[in-house]
């Protein structure tokens, strides 16, 4: 990946139309790094990639400069999953969408975990190490790498705790090509505090002492509605929830977290004055970051 000023900034971007209108239209954002879907993330089944797809979003792809570029696995996709045919099923859409990363020389693929569904933690762990270990030996890993994502935790989701990740990066047999991917609003409501200076430093401190911080890829860069440990996901505009601004000037300056990309997942739309919403939390970012 090419070297980008420091703040590396993006967003995830709509493929409609065609993937490599998410790269342009990212670019129309001001955005140095992108996020996309690769597929329908609410349906199991995809016409493979034509020679035409790919060869246009390549081409796209060095027009743009944009890097890193990021690839979000379906939602649909549960590793751990207890039913046998949506586990298959998991296994299928794992395999076939990191195919076609490979395909789009994307640089990252990020999928959450999973949810073990009552089976337990433990269990849950290693049925998610032993899917990436099987889907690894099937396809042409290169240099593409998986980056799970830290999550909320409801329910029975996996990868609220950094030592839950940490497990799954010391048991999969290819750890290379395994990273993280660290979710702003995720951890908050995981019950991580990065709003304060000493919850900040906390936080980076045990992140490194279990996963390490060579292990953090990419940040995605979201406020939350709900407060600190809620375990709900629900992403707000940067400053404007819970987190507020200290949390993202505390990644932006920070000399372990400044140099990593940030994307934004937050709400679509315009402002009332008829402003793009990414633009609006964009350049807060930016902000924030000097």
């Amino acid at each position: 990946m090419k070297d980008k000023p420091i703040p590396n900034l993006g967003a995830h971007i709509s493929a409609a139309g065609g993937l490599h209108n998410a790269l342009l239209n990212a670019r129309k954002k001001r955005c140095t790094c992108v996020q996309l879907f690769c597929v329908n993330q609410r349906q199991w089944n995809h016409p493979p990639l034509t020679d035409e797809q790919i060869e246009t979003f390549l081409e796209t792809k060095n027009k743009t400069n944009l890097s890193p570029i990021v690839v979000h696995g379906s939602y649909l996709i549960n590793l751990a999953a207890k039913e046998k045919s949506t586990h298959q099923k998991s296994l299928k859409a794992l395999t076939d969408e990191w195919d076609r990363c490979e395909q789009l020389q994307a640089d990252y693929y990020v999928i959450h975990p999973g949810a073990h569904k009552g089976q337990g933690e433990k269990a849950g762990l290693d049925k998610i190490v032993a899917s990436i270990n099987h889907v690894m030996a099937k396809i042409n890993i290169g240099r593409y790498m998986l980056l799970l994502e830290t999550t909320a935790g409801s329910g029975t989701v996996l990868g609220r705790r950094f030592e839950q990740l940490q497990y799954l990066l010391e048991h999969v047999k290819h750890p290379e090509n395994v990273g993280v991917c660290l979710d702003t609003s995720h951890v908050f409501a995981a019950g991580y505090d990065i709003v304060s200076r000493e919850g900040f430093d906390k936080t980076i401190n045990e992140f490194d002492k279990t996963i390490g911080l060579s292990n953090l890829k990419v940040v995605h860069a979201n406020d939350s509605k709900t407060p600190l440990n809620s375990r709900v996901d629900r992403h707000e505009h940067i400053g404007k929830g819970q987190l507020g601004k200290q949390a993202f000037r505390n990644f932006l300056t920070d000399p372990r977290t400044r140099h990593l990309p940030y994307i934004l997942e937050t709400p679509k739309g315009t402002s009332p004055g008829g402003r793009d919403l990414d633009m609006l939390n964009l350049a807060m970012l930016r902000r924030l970051a000097r």
